[in-house]
């Protein structure tokens, strides 16, 4: 499979966990950079090893010099950056109705953005030839084949296997049954392809993108087409043992209730749909709520995040309905991203293992769609750890 990466940017660099970490730092620490002696400290590598590390990543076009640190008594210590440019991921959001393809760069900035109707529900080429197309159109639009692209996130309604980039019987459209999207469209786009969960992308970015906090567990409920949650649990994006957690909105809350496109009758999903079809926000709310509150009490989560776009045509309304639910705890508050949260985490879904972050599942699921990263299951190489 071909990788077009930008000039300089040699992912040889990055096989090492260690590596991988210290570059994560860097992006956190934005353009003003960190010290050598700032990444020994946060690492608990040496600061030899450090001082190896940050030089291949200069080598490689992914670090740079960002200036001196005052003098503190001593030589000035020399901060170095993450250089964004050196390599882009692309974000892939399918909704039922519509398509947004983003160009991020390794800062997780945006370099263009398209967002095109789609009918999710269509025979599977045509739908691979939308996505395709749209790819095309926002790398020309971005300065085309001078972008070196890491490769392509998708998120889109499950459930579906985040490992191997299988659809399952994806709600209200069971067509898509066995579907094996993730070699289907890498084959098509010639780079590597991860394939996730919208609500579980959603959470990843929110996590890596610093939005949450210090909240270690949280949840991230999406009322859009359909009716889902991404869950954070201890810090990471937690999708079970066969990456079908976060079915939310397939929880039964009337056993006689009205049929779901599940197969199940009563589900919070076609009862807070049938509340948003009738125009009664207050009850979708009251029911989003209800949802949410049993999450609460299941899981102990800190922190309730709002998305969708229902939800956030009239997100107010909804987080208030939500809050009236939970009595003020945990809190409540709409995603800051609003309608580009699903496709950021789309596009951090590929740059997550490239900053030592994202968990097991998502290592093992970018190694087997053929994307070269550094492993983030083993522990520092002898020698390079402080005792």
């Amino acid at each position: 499979m071909n990788r077009t990466l930008a000039p300089g940017a040699n992912l040889t660099a990055l096989r090492d966990h260690n590596a991988a970490l210290v570059l994560g730092l860097l992006r956190d620490a934005g353009p003003d950079g960190a010290s050598r002696a700032e990444l020994a400290d946060r690492t608990g590598l040496t600061p030899q090893a450090v001082s190896k590390i940050t030089g291949r990543l200069r080598v490689a076009g992914l670090a740079a010099e960002a200036g001196r640190r005052a003098s503190t008594g001593g030589k000035p210590a020399t901060a170095l950056r993450l250089m964004p440019e050196a390599a882009h991921a692309i974000g892939v959001h399918l909704e039922r109705d519509a398509l947004t393809v983003t160009l991020v760069d390794l800062a997780g900035a945006e370099a263009a953005t398209r967002t095109s109707p789609l009918d999710l529900g269509a025979d599977a080429e045509a739908v691979l030839d939308a996505v395709v197309a749209e790819v095309a159109r926002v790398r020309a639009g971005a300065g085309g084949s001078l972008l070196g692209v890491l490769g392509a996130g998708v998120a889109l309604p499950g459930p579906l296997d985040h490992r191997t980039g299988v659809l399952r019987r994806v709600t209200g459209l069971p067509r898509w049954d066995g579907f094996p999207l993730r070699d289907a469209l890498a084959e098509r786009l010639g780079m590597p392809v991860v394939v996730d969960k919208d609500t579980n992308a959603a959470a990843l970015g929110l996590v890596l993108r610093g939005c949450v906090g210090a909240a270690g567990s949280f949840a991230y409920l999406h009322l859009g087409t359909g009716l889902g949650a991404g869950l954070v649990l201890g810090g990471e994006v937690h999708r079970g043992a066969r990456t079908g957690a976060g079915e939310f909105g397939h929880q039964v809350l009337r056993l006689d209730g009205p049929p779901c496109r599940c197969g199940n009758r009563g589900c919070i999903e076609v009862l807070c749909l049938d509340a948003v079809a009738r125009g009664d926000t207050a009850e979708a709310a009251r029911l989003l709520g209800t949802g949410a509150a049993n999450l609460v009490r299941l899981l102990d989560i800190d922190l309730v995040l709002l998305g969708g776009g229902v939800l956030l045509r009239d997100s107010g309304a909804y987080a208030a309905g939500v809050r009236a639910v939970l009595g003020g705890a945990p809190p409540v508050a709409v995603v800051p991203a609003r309608e580009r949260t699903v496709v950021e985490g789309a596009a951090e879904l590929v740059l997550a293992s490239l900053f030592g972050r994202g968990g097991r599942d998502r290592h093992r699921a970018l190694e087997e769609a053929g994307l070269a990263v550094p492993s983030a299951l083993t522990a520092p190489s002898p020698g390079t750890a402080r005792p």
